[in-house]
């Protein structure tokens, strides 16, 4: 799709159209990188989206195990001393 860059205050701009901003599942916020073509608009994804779900789906198929049993160190034989 072919648009104009467009004056927004002292900066310039782009419209995007609806269906773009859905299909591309943009939100409020996006990001911007310099590429070899020119600029690419990408959505942001917060970190670590999606674990919540995944943590999820692993404890329903129970595999929310450790891949090793733990082995026990100096630190868990030994009785603390608080000071």
């Amino acid at each position: 799709m072919k648009t104009k860059i467009v004056r927004i205050g002292n900066s310039r701009g782009v419209r995007i159209p609806k269906p773009f901003i859905e299909e591309a599942q943009l939100g409020e916020e996006v990001q911007l990188r310099i590429v070899a073509s020119g600029v690419l608009i990408e959505r942001t994804v917060p970190p670590r989206a999606g674990w919540a779900e995944a943590a999820a789906r692993l404890r329903d198929r129970d595999e929310d195990r450790l891949l090793d049993e733990p082995l026990p160190t100096d630190f868990d034989q030994t009785e603390w001393v608080w000071e």
